[in-house]
């Protein structure tokens, strides 16, 4: 499903990523781990397509990255990718299911095609009952709820997740942790998270140790 090879990004003089290679399976789980400074948001971005790697190649699902123009390349990301983020970025402005409609509205469809989708995704997360309530009147726990449904608006086959518990309770972030399992099972979608949590980086088929803008190839990379 994902296939980088060789991504390398430099921010002035700072080399940040230095020719990372990373392979995921379609339906695979992948934790990233490092310390803070190793690369690990940054590659995600590269991932993501929302950062362009000064080097090396990306493919996701078959489709080389580099090929796409600028539009072409964001009606990809809406549709094929959906991102989590430690800060779930909901529109302050916006209704709980309006946020969710959101990347259904960026893709040209109409509210009424929008609302059942959002709905139906809102009920998963159980958090229905807060769909007219906007961001500030939602706790931490169900914005990121809304940020997960938001993510999968559009069936991406890639979820990208950037310390997705980071400002969750412990048991706000257990719930977290078993509901992209639950969604793995369910939705055969890929994952890949970038996360400081040991207990979600070893819940993860895989769990790959960034360091110094690297992934290292030997075993102990991988646990």
């Amino acid at each position: 499903m994902i296939q980088a090879t060789g991504i390398r990004k430099r921010f002035g003089d700072l080399d940040v990523l230095k020719g990372v290679d990373l392979h995921v399976a379609k339906g695979e789980m992948v934790s990233i781990v490092g310390a803070s400074g190793a690369g690990k948001t940054t590659l995600l971005q590269i991932l993501g397509t929302l950062e362009h790697a000064d080097q090396g190649q990306l493919n996701i699902g078959g489709t080389d990255i580099a090929q796409l123009g600028t539009n072409a390349l964001s009606a990809f990301r809406n549709k094929h990718i959906g991102f989590v983020f430690q800060f779930h970025h909901l529109l302050p402005e916006f209704t709980a299911l309006e946020n969710v409609m959101m990347p259904g509205l960026i893709a040209g469809k109409s509210q009424s095609e929008c609302r059942p989708r959002a709905e139906e995704l809102l009920t998963r997360l159980n958090v229905i009952a807060r769909k007219e309530h906007k961001p500030n009147q939602l706790s931490g726990g169900e914005q990121q709820r809304v940020a997960v449904a938001r993510a999968l608006f559009n069936s991406p086959s890639v979820v990208l997740a950037d310390e997705p518990s980071g400002n969750l309770d412990s048991a706000h972030a257990k719930e977290l942790h078993q509901l992209f399992f639950e969604l793995r099972k369910e939705l055969g979608q890929t994952f890949v998270i970038v996360t400081h949590n040991e207990e979600l980086a070893e819940m993860a088929d895989r769990r790959l140790v960034m360091k110094d803008g690297v992934i290292p190839t030997s075993r102990d990379s991988e646990v």
